[in-house]
């Protein structure tokens, strides 16, 4: 038998990194509703700034509750008995998603400049990871289109009876302005692939790669009403979608408050399916016996990627006393290491936070960590003399009562804090009100396992952090949210089972 070699499973290669587009012209600024572009009916328009500089890139249409009416509309029309998109076959469903794959892969330099001016995501993240990603679930899900299918039911009594997974309908989906374009694929391309029609309003921070979507979407070949796409804010916008009486399910990706008010407003209208993907506090616990190296850079990537702005950033760390010191002084070695600035220019590691709001909300959490007796051992406080920079900032001594322990910081703030036994650490990990995400690092397979089955999260990684893959099911226990996205689990998101029984003479195994 062939010996394997460590080598014999090499990892995926990522393209080469070219570089970003100068001065890059944002060709589409306006609602796309039935593969056409539409002014708002109010006729107002809001601005959208670059938050490494404050600039303004330029203006866009600010849709309402009128204009989400007419996507409405424009989608029910789309998903009517006998349409183009209810008539197509599932398998030619799977080939507009491999075509709009193959426009992605093709305009990947465009979204990924896109992605960094007006998100602050590093140029290399946004063209090797967001749109890698991206193109890997449109894929994905292509492949699934004509694989979802019913089964036969032996039933008692003379009946033939099956099951149909058919399209939910009219799906409404709020996209988050941290990871734009990838939750905007993660949400249309399960919908899409069974079978449901759309209407899309991305964050009004971040609406730029979801507009340039409406055109590849279009070229595509995607019949018109099945994906619209409406700029706007979340109080009149998002709201319009979550109360709106003709969308059949609606999705949402944010905050834990906001995911509260939609699950209450689909309560209070038709009682509307509800996906939601919300905030976390993830506990990654360190072990004595980790590999100390490894463990420090995925504990470092898994809080600092992305400027902290991630649900899942692993913002608890829990340290076994023999190691803590130790593990304190390489992480702070490790985040003094940055250097910040334009998410564009090469050898940048740390980007701008995303706006005003979240910025002086970082720096009041900040505050409160150094008065509640927590030790600032780097960062700690604003970068630069434009943009929404904050240095890389890491506690130690944080105690499980204070704000930054509890609190969702959504920014670059590592909080480590000590544990002595197994039993201590599971109960802290899991006193929380999230349940997203959670880590453990140890070469001892009966801690992993334990703590794999113990940790109340929906993701547990072991000896690793932030391994993501289309293939994977990803969501919340508790107040991280409902249900799945991603893998197989997530396309049942997206269909409603029907019983159907039929009476025969009679019946023979």
């Amino acid at each position: 038998m062939k010996k394997q070699h460590s080598d014999s499973n090499p990892a995926p290669v990522l393209p080469a990194l070219p570089e970003p587009l100068k001065d890059l012209k944002i060709k589409y600024t306006k609602i796309f509703i039935n593969n056409e572009w539409h002014s708002s009916v109010s006729g107002k328009k809001f601005e959208v700034l670059n938050p490494a500089n404050e600039e303004k890139i330029c203006e866009v249409e600010e849709g309402d509750k009128a204009d989400i009416d007419i996507a409405v509309k424009a989608a029910r029309k789309a998903f009517e008995l006998g349409s183009p998109w209810r008539t197509m076959d599932a398998s030619e469903r799977g080939r507009l998603l491999n075509k709009l794959a193959d426009l992605v892969e093709r305009d990947r330099l465009i979204l990924a400049t896109m992605e960094a001016i007006d998100g602050g995501k590093l140029f290399s993240t946004a063209y090797l990871m967001d749109l890698g990603a991206c193109i890997k679930t449109l894929r994905y899900c292509a492949g699934w289109a004509d694989k979802i299918h019913g089964r036969t039911v032996p039933m008692d009594g003379n009946y033939f009876t099956f099951t149909r997974h058919e399209p939910v309908g009219v799906c409404g989906q709020i996209i988050p302005w941290n990871f734009p374009l990838t939750m905007f694929i993660w949400k249309i391309a399960p919908a899409l692939c069974c079978g449901n029609t759309v209407v899309v309003k991305p964050a009004e921070q971040t609406p730029l790669t979801a507009l340039y979507m409406g055109s590849l979407i279009k070229e595509a070949g995607f019949p018109p009403g099945v994906v619209n796409i409406v700029p706007g804010f979340g109080p009149t916008a998002g709201a319009a979608i979550s109360h709106h009486m003709d969308i059949d399910k609606v999705a949402f990706t944010g905050s834990t408050e906001v995911g509260k008010l939609i699950k209450e407003a689909a309560g209070k209208s038709n009682l509307k399916r509800v996906t939601l993907e919300l905030g976390g506090k993830s506990p990654n616990i360190i072990f004595a016996d980790a590999d100390l190296d490894t463990a420090v850079e995925f504990a470092h990537i898994g809080l600092f990627y992305h400027q902290g702005q991630c649900c899942i950033a692993g913002s608890r760390i829990f340290v076994e006393e023999p190691i803590y010191d130790e593990f304190v002084r390489r992480s702070v070695e490790r985040a003094k290491k940055y250097t910040l600035g334009n998410p564009l220019l090469p050898g940048i590691q740390q980007g701008p936070q995303i706006d005003k709001e979240q910025f002086q909300k970082i720096l009041e959490l900040i505050e409160s960590g150094k008065k509640e007796g927590a030790k600032l051992e780097c960062g700690g406080g604003p970068w630069g003399d434009k943009g929404y920079f904050i240095q890389p900032t890491v506690f130690s001594n944080v105690t499980d009562d204070m704000r930054i322990a509890k609190e969702e910081i959504f920014g670059p703030v590592q909080q480590i804090m000590k544990f002595k036994t197994i039993d201590e650490v599971i109960k802290r990990a899991n006193n929380t009100t999230y349940g997203l995400a959670a880590a453990v690092f140890t070469k001892d397979i009966d801690k992993a396992l334990t703590f794999a089955a113990a940790l109340q999260a929906g993701t547990v990684w072991v000896n690793c952090y932030g391994a993501f893959s289309a293939q994977c099911p990803f969501g919340g226990f508790k107040m991280s949210g409902n249900g799945r996205e991603l893998g197989e689990y997530g396309l049942h998101e997206y269909t409603e089972v029907k019983t159907v029984t039929i009476k025969i003479p009679q019946k023979n195994s």
